[in-house]
């Protein structure tokens, strides 16, 4: 899908570029941006559209971030046709390269050896096959994004915005992904397919146990936690829970549920038009007070300032000829 190719490139490209201009500001581009196929020829897409790359692989030397954009449901005869594809992969993520896997582009990235042992993402229609393919991967297809160690992966079409969205955050900052999502009128990025930005767990540690009670607190941290019963189901006493919970993670059970949360109601208030006690309840909480406590302990200000700040109905506009206005 053409979609997945291009859409990295609009945000990438556009990133400290579109918001300035449209507010008649000098641009401060944050991202090069290139094309490249396996031998700089065009490409054909699954649509009646090609697309003519500025490169061949080998006339990449070195790259901050690599995105691989989708492939077809046939995932066998696509990981054949792209078998160029692999040892430059695995060549650029050895020089520090970020390396992100669109849709089924995931199952390049996997073929690379690159998920290996890590938690991945793909569309749904193709999850079943991945797993099959490629056990040792912890395929997440309820999830948007994955990230492990400098690997990504997105699921869905759409998903690509998202992800590049994610990684403009990651580089550059939340005040140019917001900018850029605003300046295209898009979301801010979810990593998860119920529209949420929680971050998604950080599972690069070998305690399974605690990885499987992370990813569920990931799944259901809207709901009520206790931790002795999140304890209890992962065979532990409270104390040894927390205290392992910890030791992998950097971060008390509370600690990281209170994360969770926190980058939720972020999400909302960057994006819906839900009052502050709506969002605290959305995200788990029923006391507005201390999730306002709570919510500037993690962020630094209070839900209001922030959603003045980073929301879509921020109080400030701008005019037709770019100016912004006193009020």
């Amino acid at each position: 899908m053409p979609s997945t190719a291009v859409a990295p490139l609009e945000v990438f490209s556009t990133a400290g570029v579109l918001w300035h201009e449209m507010r008649g500001e000098e641009p401060a581009p944050r991202f090069r941006v290139r094309t490249a196929s396996r031998d700089g020829r065009a490409v054909r897409t699954a649509v009646n559209l090609r697309l003519d790359p500025i490169c061949a692989f080998d006339d990449v030397e070195s790259s901050d971030i690599v995105i691989v954009s989708a492939i077809g449901a046939n995932i066998e005869s696509a990981c054949t046709a792209n078998a160029a594809l692999y040892p430059w992969l695995r060549d650029q993520h050895a020089r520090g390269a970020t390396v992100a896997g669109v849709c089924a582009g995931a199952a390049l990235v996997a073929e690379a050896g690159l998920l290996d042992g890590r938690p991945a993402t793909t569309h749904w229609g193709v999850a079943e096959t991945c797993r099959h393919r490629y056990p040792a991967v912890r395929w997440l297809p309820e999830r948007l994004i994955t990230e492990s160690d400098g690997i990504l992966c997105s699921g869905g079409v759409y998903a690509s915005v998202d992800l590049s969205l994610y990684l403009t955050e990651k580089f550059c900052g939340h005040a140019v992904a917001v900018e850029t999502a605003r300046a295209l009128l898009l979301e801010t990025p979810r990593t998860w397919q119920n529209g949420y930005a929680a971050q998604p767990p950080e599972t690069v540690h070998e305690d399974t146990r605690v990885r499987e009670a992370q990813e569920w607190m990931f799944r259901h941290f809207t709901d009520v936690v206790r931790i002795d019963a999140l304890a209890e189901h992962a065979g532990m006493s409270p104390r040894t829970f927390a205290r392992r919970f910890k030791l992998a993670t950097g971060e008390t059970p509370m600690q990281y549920l209170h994360r969770l949360r926190v980058n939720a109601a972020r999400h909302l208030l960057e994006n819906e038009l839900k009052s502050v006690g709506e969002v605290c309840t959305a995200v788990g909480y029923d006391d507005v007070a201390y999730f306002r406590r709570l919510f500037r302990r993690h962020t630094g200000s209070t839900p209001r300032q922030y959603r003045e700040r980073f929301g879509g109905g921020s109080s400030e506009t701008v005019a037709l000829d770019g100016r912004v206005p006193h009020h």
